[in-house]
Parts: C-alpha cells; sequence; structure tokens
C-alpha cells in the first residue's frame, strides 16, 4: 500500500484549491503545471502557474520542493531531521521599464511577506528591438512545510490572488 509522503499531500491540496479557483470560481486560469523528479538527485519539484482571468500578462506560481534527505527523514522517521517541503512563491510579467517597477513590486511582496526572503531577477534578450524585461519576485520561506500548515494554502492562495491585483495597477 502506498502511504503519501508530506510533498505528496501538499501538492494535492495545492492543486484542489488553485483548480477549484480556476475551475469553480473562474477567477483563475492556470496557464502550466510541471511534476518532476530528478532521478539523479530523486528530488521531487512540483509547479503550479496561473493568472488571473482578465490579466494575462502578470503570473503566479507555486513551487513546492522535497529533497531526498526530506523523504527520507519523513520515512525513516529520523530524529533531528526536519520533514517537510521547501515552497516558493514566483510572480512574472513582461516591462519596458523595469526601474519603474521593481521598487513598487519589492513594496507589495514586502506588505504581503514581510519576513520571507525576496529576491527580484529582471532578464532581457541581447539586442532585441525594442528591448522588453522579464521581471520576476521570488518569496523564499526559510522553513520546511509539512502538513501542519496545510489549513494555510487557502489563505497563501488567496493572498497570492490579492498580489496579482496589486501586480496588475503596476503592470498596467
Amino acid at each position: 500500500m502506498f502511504d503519501p509522503t508530506i510533498y505528496d499531500n501538499l501538492k494535492v491540496a495545492i492543486e484542489n484549491v488553485l483548480y477549484d479557483l480556476d475551475n469553480l470560481d473562474e477567477c483563475i486560469q492556470i496557464t502550466g503545471r510541471r511534476d518532476q523528479l530528478e532521478m539523479a538527485s530523486m528530488s521531487r519539484e512540483f509547479g503550479l502557474q496561473f493568472c488571473l482571468r482578465e490579466q494575462a500578462g502578470v503570473t503566479a506560481e507555486v513551487i513546492l520542493k522535497s529533497s531526498l534527505e526530506t523523504i527520507a527523514a519523513e520515512i525513516l522517521e529520523t530524529p533531528g531531521v526536519p520533514a517537510g517541503c521547501e515552497l516558493e512563491l514566483r510572480f512574472a510579467f513582461t516591462t519596458k521599464e523595469p526601474e519603474a517597477c521593481c521598487h513598487d513590486i519589492q513594496e507589495v511582496m514586502q506588505e504581503n511577506w514581510p519576513d520571507q526572503l525576496i529576491l527580484q531577477h529582471i532578464h532581457y534578450i541581447f539586442g532585441e528591438s525594442p528591448m522588453s524585461f522579464h521581471v520576476s519576485a521570488n518569496i523564499y520561506f526559510g522553513r520546511h512545510v509539512n502538513e501542519e500548515q496545510m489549513h494555510d494554502i487557502p489563505v497563501l492562495c488567496d493572498r497570492m490572488i490579492h498580489v496579482l491585483n496589486k501586480l496588475k495597477e503596476i503592470h498596467g
């Protein structure tokens, strides 16, 4: 009999909330889904990307990661080794003027996740004319999440939708 891991349970919970927001509430649209097993390191990564129905230009993504060490600690019930998953949130859009919006993006992220590590990345294609910039803001949670945070998933998804609305205002 298959005993689901913390990763499996959190992945299903995230999928349930976001697919309900897509199919039932119709406030978001799922635009991408990844569920990868890295055979070399035996790590797993799940990502579910979405946008607001009326604003496809700004996306959000929930990323759940689990390493061999954390899966082994959970299965073997190793004392002192934290079982759980890493959680990352990613927001992205393309703009012509990153300097004008990056400070506003940082402000929105810090307002919503003041205790988390927030990194912004700006990418562009050299020689592209007119030049456009892909801006992403990543939020990293500095601890492992597990089933004790299961009740936080709907709140997290609602906050992500709130942030998408704020980024829609910045993006224009």
